[in-house]
């Protein structure tokens, strides 16, 4: 089931839908796109949701990619080539749909949405991993997740935590939009590692809720996000308190902090 998640107008360009299309087993392919039917592709790791959106009226005019790895990518070459539209990818060879290369700082305009995305660099989870930011959306692929981070496969943790802390910086209300529905497992992480944070309580009991409607988690906000995710909340004593009793002593510094907190996540058991 197609889910609209989110209407947003964002100054000079039309109503937009963040709509979230379920894939594999946990991953969601993004579109964005405004009432006329168009849509930009997020990745897309197998052509098929995307296949039957298209069959219901959207028409994909343009794909974006934010890393290499297979459960975002493997669909993008056939819908590139089925619809004759571009593929905008990060500079990684591993990636072999692309038409057009992007790295930080690049912009993406895509005329037929009279959208311009904004690449931004995010290094961590992998070395050449981008986001894409515009009209009020951030598609981050697997660097943020609500309530949680992607794993440090390729990155060191000041990196990552520099890329996530880039992300942070943008407005409040961006919704941001992910590329796994990781948020209640990522949830228990986060009450065991800042027990106190009655915000995240309420953000973790509406999230139940839509679970048991078979909706969504997202798109959240960065504000939601910066008030409720331990990714982003490294300086919080709470969080410090915890860490220095997970490690026998206070960490060394904030690349330390979100370092042990990223290896604890790794082995967490609820």
């Amino acid at each position: 089931m197609v889910a609209i998640l989110r209407q947003k107008r964002a100054p000079g360009h039309p109503v937009l839908r963040a709509i979230a299309l379920p894939a594999f087993e946990d991953n969601y392919i993004w579109l964005l796109a405004p009432p006329c039917g168009e849509a930009l592709v997020v990745d897309p790791g197998e052509p098929g949701p995307v296949l039957q959106a298209a069959a219901d009226g959207l028409k994909p005019v343009a794909i974006v990619l934010t890393h290499h790895h297979a459960d975002h990518v493997a669909g993008a070459a056939m819908l590139a080539a089925r619809f004759g539209i571009p593929c905008h990818a990060p500079e990684d060879e591993r990636i072999t749909a692309a038409t057009a290369r992007v790295a930080h700082g690049d912009r993406v305009r895509v005329d037929a949405l009279d959208v311009t995305l904004d690449v931004i660099g995010v290094p961590g989870h992998t070395l050449s991993h981008v986001a894409f930011h515009g009209a009020g959306h951030l598609f981050c692929g697997d660097t943020l997740f609500s309530l949680g981070c992607g794993r440090m496969f390729e990155g060191q943790p000041a990196q990552f935590l520099a890329s996530l802390e880039r992300l942070a910086a943008l407005p409040a209300d961006t919704a941001v939009c992910c590329g796994h529905e990781y948020t209640e497992a990522n949830g228990r992480f986060s009450r065991a590692v800042e027990p106190d944070n009655p915000t995240r309580d309420q953000r973790l009991a509406q999230v139940q809720a839509l679970r048991a409607r078979g909706l969504p988690s997202l798109p959240s906000t960065l504000g939601s996000e910066r008030d409720c995710n331990p990714f982003l909340r490294i300086d919080q004593p709470g969080l410090q308190a915890s860490l220095t009793q997970h490690l026998g002593r206070p960490p060394r510094d904030r690349a330390e902090a979100f370092g042990a907190l990223r290896q604890w996540k790794d082995t967490f058991k609820p």
